[in-house]
């Protein structure tokens, strides 16, 4: 099982694409997850200009790159939250336009809609991505949160996110939410939650993320076993847990790097995911898509990190055995039968 080693670009959106490209096909990568927004990949210029993705295959051809996700994160995330200013930093002037929150949401669905056309277009068949939450802020129940406000938050994912799903479905590419906090899903329950709102639409499923869980207390791999159908895209990233008895998992409003938080991201095999078990649930699953290195590590430099982390991967990325380690004794009998 030789599932391809990537790594998602939104990290490197100062580098232009070419740059980028070729640095990463130098370390060894064998694609990569384009982040849409500058010209990593564009979806206006996918969906206006004929030739947009003919060339952006052709640029990554002469790096020897693929590509079998494109990703957009903050778009998405604008579709559900409650916006406010902070929103205005992560998406395009044209769609946060005059700031109306209505006006917001609505614009970015539509660029969710054209996503899915593009990555068609383009010829993947996974967007990964945010789908923000109206509920994001009532985590904590106090005042307490009358529980309309939640179910109301689920059915809010319902009415804006089903007629973008719809387009997807249409056009032959699934959604892959990364749970995630801030979003509608951040958990093993919340994502079950997230499942059904959706009437279990057949487009939309789950980009699984390990850093993201590992800190909340979970185990990483169970999320792949409770949803063995829905595992539509991994990233591989690490994230390790320091408490020390003064911090917190909530990390008291320190900025990420800082020593003081309680959990930090970390690059591949620095942190406390499992990785090993990650594997074995993603072979047990039958998981044969990319392996999407995400690097989010604010102590090491990145093209070390980078560099690091696709011989992590490459070391780990084990296929599962053909056979049962006593099944020779099966294959013994067999023979004997047959001489």
């Amino acid at each position: 099982m030789a599932r391809p080693i990537t790594l998602i670009t939104g990290q490197w959106g100062d580098l232009s694409a070419e740059k980028l490209f070729e640095l990463m096909s130098g370390i060894g990568y064998e694609g990569l997850e384009l982040a849409c927004g500058g010209d990593h990949f564009d979806v206006r210029r996918a969906m206006t200009e004929p030739d947009y993705c003919e060339k952006k295959r052709a640029q990554l051809k002469k790096y020897n790159l693929g590509c079998w996700a494109i990703s957009n994160h903050c778009l998405g995330q604008v579709v559900l939250d409650q916006i406010d200013d902070r929103h205005k930093a992560i998406v395009p002037e044209y769609v946060w336009g005059d700031g109306d929150p209505e006006g917001v949401w609505r614009r970015a669905a539509e660029e969710m809609k054209d996503t899915a056309r593009a990555a068609k277009k383009f010829g993947v068949e996974i967007v990964t991505g945010f789908t923000g939450s109206s509920i994001w802020p009532y985590l904590y129940s106090f005042p307490p949160v009358p529980q309309k406000w939640i179910d109301d938050g689920f059915k809010l994912l319902k009415e804006r996110w089903t007629p973008i799903l719809d387009v997807f479905q249409e056009e032959g590419v699934k959604f892959a939410l990364e749970v995630h906090p801030t979003e509608i899903a951040f958990d093993i329950h919340s994502a079950q939650m997230a499942l059904e709102a959706l009437d279990n639409h057949p487009a939309f499923g789950f980009n699984f993320d390990p850093s993201h869980l590992i800190w909340q207390g979970m185990k990483p791999e169970k999320f792949i076993y409770a949803f063995p159908d829905r595992i539509f895209h991994v990233h591989m990233k690490d994230a390790g847990v320091q408490l020390d008895g003064v911090n917190g998992v909530l990390c008291s409003h320190i900025n990420f790097g800082d020593s003081r938080r309680g959990w930090d991201f970390r690059s591949l095999g620095h942190g406390d995911v499992n990785f090993e078990e990650i594997i074995r649930a993603l072979n047990h699953i039958d998981y044969q898509g990319p392996l999407s290195v995400e690097w989010e590590d604010s102590g090491m430099d990145r093209i070390f990190g980078a560099t690091e982390a696709f011989e992590f991967v490459k070391k780990i990325n084990f296929s599962p055995s053909k056979i049962a380690f006593d099944g020779q004794f099966d294959t013994a009998v067999k023979n004997q039968a047959n001489a």
